[in-house]
């Protein structure tokens, strides 16, 4: 049986660059559902996100810390968020970023306490390292905190659009510069990617036989070259057109807010929720 033959590096980008954009598009898709976070107003889920988040900063108990991250799979459920999806983006890539800052807690030189399990214990010279009881309780709570916390913040941005969010952070007061700026870079950021995605395939179409080393980088940097010059021309170019269509410097959209009995219903189980829980985590 013939091997397959190996990708190369534009292959492989060139994939990446079209999962993420596809990814994209099926969370886009995911706000509009008639799911049951989807039917909120945005106010309401924005501020009982914020009440449950401050409620697992606060928590100093791990079951507490868990029961919060819990609640969040029958509401993606309920929301039809596959979970797959769901927890592929909170746990492929989350683990392996906070792990790095919470492997050096695990050791007696960082956590000194009961040793559950001695890895170097020397009488002479003195040498002495282990996992201790007190450094997995602290890698523990900071893993579980983070996975909690992005699963919160995920399932807020994959039911909600993008825009009625940004509207929903305006509406409480959050600074209109940031606003923009948020909202400008999460919109042209994939503006930048599909350019990218175009440079990688239009390479790859004109391309026969194996290149070299030398050859890939040489064009890997005129291609980053052009995609900077193009990301700077754009920014001018958007900017003048938002000034020729009226923008002064506050963003608006035609989304309009009704606040219903429901969502304040919901808002304050989402609070007492965080407030049983700070309560509980003591």
């Amino acid at each position: 049986m013939a091997q397959k033959p190996a990708r190369g590096f534009a292959e492989k980008t060139l994939a990446e660059l079209t999962g993420v954009l596809e990814q994209t598009l099926f969370a886009d898709e995911l706000a509009r559902e008639a799911g049951w976070l989807q039917a909120l107003d945005p106010r309401a889920k924005l501020l009982g996100a914020f009440a449950v988040l401050l409620a697992i900063s606060m928590a100093q108990n791990l079951l507490v810390i868990a029961a919060l991250y819990a609640l969040t799979l029958p509401l993606a459920v309920a929301s039809r968020v596959p979970l797959g999806f769901y927890l592929k983006r909170v746990w492929v890539f989350m683990p392996f970023f906070t792990g790095v800052v919470a492997l050096p807690a695990l050791f007696s030189p960082f956590s000194p306490g009961t040793p559950f399990v001695t890895l170097i214990d020397l009488a002479t010279p003195r040498v002495y390292l282990a996992i201790t009881q007190p450094g997995i309780n602290t890698a523990a709570f900071l893993l579980l905190r983070v996975g909690a916390s992005v699963s919160i913040a995920v399932l807020l941005v994959l039911t909600t659009r993008w825009a009625a969010l940004l509207q929903a952070l305006r509406v409480l007061r959050v600074p209109q510069a940031f606003v923009l700026i948020l909202g400008m870079t999460y919109r042209y950021i994939y503006v930048l990617l599909h350019t990218a995605n175009n440079l990688f395939l239009a390479r790859q179409s004109r391309v026969v036989g194996r290149v070299s080393g030398t050859d890939e980088r040489r064009w890997i940097g005129a291609s980053m070259g052009a995609l900077f010059a193009k990301a700077y021309g754009l920014s001018d170019d958007v900017y003048l057109a938002m000034q020729a269509r009226g923008f002064r410097g506050e963003a608006r959209t035609l989304d309009a807010f009704t606040w219903r009995v429901r969502d304040s219903v919901w808002l304050a189980v989402f609070i007492a929720v965080a407030g049983g829980a700070i309560v509980l985590g003591k």
